[in-house]
């Protein structure tokens, strides 16, 4: 049974859209989401079709359903603001982008937190690396019951927090850390997301703040460069040194946040950006 987990923040006729990751939840995103609303922004913390409930759930939906949730979010968030801009993490990251390239004029800017086009940060085995092939293997109809399990570092650098979401995934409430394993179906929906938003990179015409942990256990930094130097758009590279793959929630969240609502801001003033660091 799926759940609703998602937030609002009433703020300014500034909004913010947030998006979470494949098998996450609103709750990875909800940090930051009160950084931005402290800074005036009116903020939701959306959830994604299929998430927060079962596998099952999430086996019932594909990346087309997935996008067309953030769109019926963004068509609720334009209804109360003026200014749209949109964020996600990981998978999150890609729906976002995509969303910028479909509706360029709306999109005021977007906040590209740990993009994961490919599954090649340093902790991921090497059968987790063929996920190209899961299209194929699920078009045949075969490993619907498959999954990969989470392993440690779980995509976070603080060994405290590490512990409470290991914990909360192990515990089979979902809607706290998600579920504790990506199903090959679902992997294989994400592959077939990344190859669309790929092509759609050029399109992006909104500045894009693309943050991204240089020691990225799940997707490594080259994620972040393919969006930095392929939308045409300004984009500011910030590179933080001491997260893994969760850096909404991480050791550097604080400096996530500062830089967020700093460049949102700027974007909204229509002020000139500063250079990427």
């Amino acid at each position: 049974m799926i759940r609703q987990t998602d937030f609002f923040l009433e703020g300014d006729r500034r909004g913010v859209l947030l998006i979470h990751g494949l098998t996450g939840t609103p709750m990875e995103m909800r940090l930051l989401g009160k950084g931005l609303n402290s800074a005036g922004f009116t903020v939701h913390g959306m959830q994604l079709a299929g998430h927060c409930g079962d596998t099952d759930d999430l086996l019932s939906t594909g990346w087309r359903d997935w996008y067309a949730s953030v769109e019926q979010a963004a068509d609720a968030m334009l209804a109360r603001v003026d200014q749209l801009f949109v964020g996600g993490l990981s998978m999150g990251a890609l729906l976002a982008l995509k969303l910028a390239a479909d509706r360029p004029s709306r999109v005021a800017g977007v906040g590209v937190y740990g993009a994961t086009f490919r599954y090649d940060g340093w902790s991921i085995p090497w059968t987790a690396r063929l996920s190209f092939l899961l299209p194929l293997v699920k078009k045949l109809g075969l490993g619907r019951s498959r999954v990969f399990l989470e392993q440690p570092p779980y995509g976070l650098r603080d060994e405290r927090l590490r512990r409470q979401i290991s914990a909360a995934m192990h515990s089979g409430d979902s809607t706290i850390a998600g579920l504790l394993g990506n199903p090959w179906h679902a992997l294989a929906d994400l592959h077939q997301l990344s190859v669309q938003v790929r092509r759609q990179l050029p399109q992006v015409t909104s500045p894009c703040l693309v943050a991204h942990a240089s020691e990225d256990d799940v997707a490594s930094v080259r994620n972040a460069e393919l969006v930095v130097r392929s939308v045409s758009a300004p984009a500011e590279l910030l590179l933080l040194r001491n997260s893994y793959h969760m850096i909404t929630i991480d050791k550097e969240r604080r400096t996530l946040i500062e830089r967020s609502a700093r460049f949102f801001d700027t974007v909204a003033a229509g002020q000139p950006l500063r250079s990427a660091a």
